[in-house]
């Protein structure tokens, strides 16, 4: 994965009008998930934006409230790329990937960002774009290759996921499909449905007419 630098502040004032406040200023609401999980009851001290979520009765998990401009964010969103963030909290470092984002539904303006926090040793789920190489046997009869899955989603080490699942076509004929569980990548879990379709070659007119003449 390319790398992201991005420096975010510790928000404190969570209330509607702070927020209201925070996005007329140009900056964006966040959250930094998946940090460290401690034994409850929690006797240690939280620094600014930090709170406890409980997991259950005996665990919980510290969250940190950020805000980060919006300019500093547009190429990380903007992009079909996933990156590995290299997050500045008020000059503390941490490692992180985006995992979600809530848009405006009329105005596209970007509402909130969901931050996942990373660790060498713990595996995380991404969606990785799909990209296809080669040439399809069946798009050489006349058929068309389809797409229909753009990304894909990953189980594995988040310093060991690509930038881009790649997947060769050449062999992939007429009318045929190729799913979820058909392909593998060394070190990655692939998390959706195995009969789900990821590419294709569709029938066109031209090919039902040549395979219609051959006959």
């Amino acid at each position: 994965m390319k790398t992201f630098e991005l420096k975010a502040d510790a928000r404190v004032d969570l209330g509607k009008k702070a927020v209201k406040a925070l996005r007329k200023a140009g900056m964006i609401p966040a959250v930094l998930n998946g940090g460290k999980i401690v034994e409850l009851p929690f006797s240690g001290e939280l620094k600014p934006g930090e709170k406890l979520v409980n997991l259950d009765e005996k665990r919980g998990i510290i969250t940190t409230d950020l805000a980060v401009k919006a300019e500093d964010v547009r190429k990380l969103i903007y992009t079909p790329d996933i990156f590995e963030i290299d997050l500045e909290i008020n000059g503390e470092k941490r490692k992180a990937v985006m995992k979600d984002l809530a848009f405006q539904a009329v105005t596209d303006q970007v509402l909130h960002i969901d931050f996942l926090e990373v660790f060498p040793d713990k595996p995380i789920v991404m969606e990785v774009p799909v990209k296809i190489e080669g040439h399809a046997e069946g798009v050489k009869a006349g058929g068309k290759l389809q797409l229909s899955m753009r990304k894909l989603k990953v189980k594995a080490l988040y310093n060991e996921i690509p930038e881009r699942l790649v997947i060769n076509v050449d062999n992939l004929g007429l009318g045929k499909t190729m799913s979820v569980g058909d392909l593998h990548f060394e070190g990655l879990e692939l998390m959706n449905a195995k009969n789900a379709v990821v590419c294709a070659v569709q029938l066109t007119r031209a090919a039902r007419g040549a395979a219609a003449k051959a006959e």
